[in-house]
């Protein structure tokens, strides 16, 4: 089928809606198996760690294949890229929906991971159609389609989980594959031939870019920052069903009830109120501002006990508070690396920087769940507010004082 290049220079709110659908279909996905996901590990093993290393495994093949799948984005187009990693997600779904041992778990989110670039080449995609001072706006859309999937997600997961726990990784499964028949048939290219760069052996080595990126002193600190605020956000992704399973009792559909209004104010901010926001602020004050959202989130959660007369207004207090501040920093954090590389240089960065989250998404769950088991269920929670305050500080040394001077 025939592709017409997309003008890099001209902004396509056609191909913004598909992107935005294209996300959406991805993370309901996901997002479905999130309220099962330690009941279905329990068969096998409950213990916080083994969840911990199974949410790493994928980061862990995300981390080695990312890097890869940027340069091969760069070097052939966003389109091919995106399919194949659509497709590899719907056949991992199927795997796991399957699975009878604890080895065919770990595989099912291995072969995820090492085609878990759909974000990444997205992000890519709508950096080639937008112009540099649109870009963190339109990254607010991939925001709220994030959102929205995690929105609808979680909470179609705990109804459907009532029928069956396999029921939501099947419909998840079928879901990614009718992206991927969308996105075949529906899927223009958006980088033309002329802003395509060869590959080169380096780009096959992830520890490699990560250290070329790691080491340009125009995203350093912004790089460091978002590092940190993957690495605390992926712990308490990883043990938070868990936590308030153990700590409130809480089952499925009562976690996916808070993932639910997690996923609408993450989904009004990244959707609408960004794009409102950041004309008055600017990337680097809202940035900053997510961030402190985030530790105040953390340490709340942290001061509401068991059995509270107000445990439901409080907790879901902290996680509006949260939404909002993640809400704020991904897009803000994601505008300000976007803006200081070349177009050439997009996919590779922004891959570059996906391979830094799975790193990070590869050790915040390890940390959380070994600090679970072995310090309590409430550190990995006031933890993960000292590691938020330190990744305001690195955005701080990458920001020069006037962007934040009222």
């Amino acid at each position: 089928m025939a592709v017409t290049p997309v003008n890099a220079k001209t902004l396509s709110t056609p191909r913004l809606v598909f992107i935005f659908i294209t996300i959406l279909f991805d993370k309901l996905g996901e997002s479905l198996i999130f309220p099962i996901l330690p009941f279905l590990v329990e068969r096998f093993r409950s213990d916080a760690f083994t969840l911990g290393m199974l949410v790493s495994s994928y980061a862990i093949a995300q981390f080695i294949a990312i890097p890869i799948i940027g340069a091969l984005s760069d070097r052939y187009g966003r389109r091919p890229v995106m399919l194949v990693c659509v497709l590899g997600t719907a056949i991992s779904y199927f795997i796991f929906g399957f699975a009878t041992t604890l080895w065919m778990l770990f595989f099912s989110r291995i072969l995820d991971g090492a085609t878990g670039g759909v974000a990444a080449t997205a992000q890519a995609y709508i950096a080639d159609i937008s112009a540099p001072e649109d870009r963190a706006k339109n990254f607010g859309i991939t925001g709220a389609a994030f959102g929205l999937g995690f929105t609808l997600g979680p909470a179609l997961g705990g109804a459907l989980a009532g029928i069956s726990l396999n029921l939501p990784v099947f419909v998840a499964g079928s879901i990614a594959l009718l992206n991927f028949g969308l996105g075949y048939f529906v899927l223009a290219e958006s980088l033309d031939k002329e802003h395509r760069r060869p590959l080169a052996l380096r780009d096959f080595n992830p520890i490699g870019q990560l250290s070329d990126i790691l080491r340009d002193g125009r995203i350093q600190g912004l790089l460091i920052s978002f590092f940190i605020f993957n690495f605390a956000f992926a712990g308490f992704s990883s043990i938070f069903v868990l936590f308030l399973n153990t700590r409130y009792g809480w089952g499925p559909s009562q976690a996916a009830m808070v993932f639910f209004f997690i996923g609408i104010v993450s989904t009004i901010v990244q959707g609408g109120l960004i794009r409102q926001l950041l004309p008055r602020f600017g990337e680097a004050k809202l940035a900053v501002a997510g961030l402190v959202l985030v530790v105040l989130a953390f340490s709340g959660v942290v001061l509401i006990p068991a059995g509270s007369p107000v445990l439901i207004p409080a907790l879901y207090t902290t996680q509006a508070m949260l939404a909002l501040g993640v809400g704020l920093v991904i897009p803000s954090l994601r505008g300000l690396i976007s803006i200081r590389v070349s177009a050439q240089e997009q996919g590779k960065t922004l891959g570059g920087n996906q391979a830094l989250q799975s790193v990070a998404s590869i050790l915040g769950p390890l940390w959380a769940g070994w600090i679970f088991d072995r310090s309590g269920m409430l550190s990995p929670f006031w933890m993960g507010a000292l590691f938020m305050m330190m990744a305001v500080g690195f955005a701080l040394t990458n920001l020069p004082r006037r962007r934040l001077s009222v």
